[in-house]
């Protein structure tokens, strides 16, 4: 039965009644001292059900969003207002933690020591703390660090359907951010689906990379309200460690399309018209009070890859428009790559990186990329020609071209750290310049005579010399003993 009777008073906190309930809309009249904006109440026997106040509609009374279930709330109940916003722990101790919007650890491991909470609504950094240099952040992944180089403290999306390698990819950006910048890691979740969270917890746990990072989640079963703020919450312990500790930040976001999904119902719920194709008017403020506190100052910098769900592939989409446009990278995971075994299964000729100009990576590296995507796209349009008539029919130009562009194509696969206990195959860390300098030495065919295979899942480019020996080796030392044995 719900408790109505009068509130205990001296506590130091401001109660008010309960006078509709709408699902997640909850309409709470106060006396006096009514909460501001973004004010979290409490409700129920233990207060374990929680609403944020988002408008005031008269003097007496406000509109709350509810961030828990609401079943038990009941008109006349009293609701607690105690002075503070949601707040979500800050500090070192947060690591290697799972935590929900709350800040309430949900690993099912010891509770965390007392620590400093922070409120989740703060504002971007000002443009005088802003770095005004673009510099680029080296992943060790050479397709992405030579085609399509990411933005220190800026947002690249990762756009990709299920089984092409997404987690896969994540889980090794964070392991380099930790190895090679001495990093944090900071994984949201937004309503995806409870047992990816659980996978990924795990794989993170195997890869060794749990101890330097931090998971928050909001998971699709959870109310809108719990969903629209879980990204908030996971950049103010981001805000933390880039502010306070000084140090760089991956911050991934798993799906920002379901942070504007979620927008979009709280907005309904909260009765305002709706914009086009059912989008919260709001859209385009939601989703930069998000992405604007993710930049680079001059403490250190926030680094953002967030996968994104186009809806229906239809890139005209309010929501990919409005995301796109945050976005100084898309990172374009294909099927058919992740089908013929090329690791990672990036379509490269998709990608795209605003990055890529001689401006910011330098000359060099600017014309060896334009060079690497030319030869990607002509021997793309010879594939029909070689389809259907085969490889004997094309130029001896036209077949050198092709014999470049698969040796690139392979060079780019690269053995994962993460994927170690899975392949036997050592993960291999690369440098932006050995990754560029094996793409020019191909390019000048100075391995025209080496098998393709010899640059599949390498690191630098002369692990292709070393495996064609053994290869070579290996081949030999079977015909002697076929000719013993014979």
């Amino acid at each position: 039965m719900t408790e109505t009777t009068s509130p205990k008073t001296g506590t130091g906190s401001i109660f008010g009644k309960i006078i509709a309930v709408r699902g997640s809309v909850v309409d709470v009249w106060f006396e006096t001292d009514i909460p501001a904006i973004y004010s979290l109440l409490h409700a129920g026997k233990n207060n374990e059900i929680s609403f944020e106040v988002m408008t005031q509609l008269d003097s007496h009374t406000v509109r709350c969003i509810a961030m828990t279930a609401t079943q038990g709330l009941a008109r006349g109940t009293f609701a607690e207002y105690m002075g503070s916003e949601l707040t979500v722990p800050v500090g070192e101790n947060i690591l290697g933690r799972m935590f929900d919007v709350f800040g309430n650890t949900i690993d099912k491991l010891e509770p965390i020591p007392k620590a400093e909470r922070r409120s989740i609504h703060q504002s971007p950094p000002p443009l005088s703390d802003r770095s005004t240099k673009s510099e680029i952040f080296v992943t060790g992944i050479k397709a992405i660090d030579v085609l399509l180089p990411l933005e220190r403290g800026g947002k690249s999306g990762l756009l990709g359907g299920a089984g092409v390698g997404k987690t896969v990819l994540l889980t090794e950006l964070i392991h380099n951010m930790v190895g090679q910048n001495q990093g944090v890691s900071i994984f949201c979740g937004i309503g995806e689906r409870s047992r990816e969270g659980q996978e990924l917890y795990h794989e993170m746990k195997d890869a060794g990379v749990l101890d330097d990072m931090v998971m928050v989640f909001g998971q699709m079963n959870e109310p809108p309200g719990a969903r629209f703020r879980v990204g908030h919450a996971a950049l103010t312990m981001a805000e933390y460690f880039r502010d306070d500790e000084q140090r760089d930040v991956l911050l991934l976001i798993d799906n920002i399309f379901r942070f504007i999904q979620a927008g979009m119902e709280v907005s309904g719920l909260m009765g305002q018209m709706p914009s086009r194709l059912g989008y919260q008017p709001t859209m385009g403020t939601d989703l930069s009070k998000l992405e604007e506190r993710i930049a680079h100052t001059k403490t250190g910098a926030i680094t953002s890859i967030q996968a994104v769900y186009v809806p229906a592939d239809d890139m005209t989409d309010p929501a990919a428009v409005h995301t796109f446009a945050h976005l100084s990278a898309s990172i374009v995971l294909s099927r058919k790559k992740a089908g013929e075994g090329l690791y990672p299964a990036i379509d490269l000729l998709q990608s795209n990186s605003k990055m890529a100009t001689p401006g910011i990576i330098g000359e060099r590296h600017y014309q060896l990329a334009q060079q690497i995507r030319e030869t990607l796209a002509q021997y793309e349009e010879l594939k029909d020609i070689i389809a259907m008539l085969g490889m004997e029919q094309l130029s001896p130009a036209d077949r050198a071209l092709v014999n470049r562009a698969r040796k690139l194509e392979r060079f780019f696969t690269q053995p994962f750290f993460s994927t170690e206990k899975f392949s036997d195959l050592k993960g291999k860390d690369v440098s932006l310049e050995d990754a560029l300098s094996g793409c020019e030495r191909i390019l000048a065919d100075e391995f025209k005579d080496l098998p393709e295979n010899s640059f599949y899942m390498i690191g630098k480019v002369e692990e292709a010399i070393v495996k064609s020996r053994e290869k070579d080796s290996s081949k030999t030392n079977k015909d002697k003993k076929e000719e013993v044995t014979a």
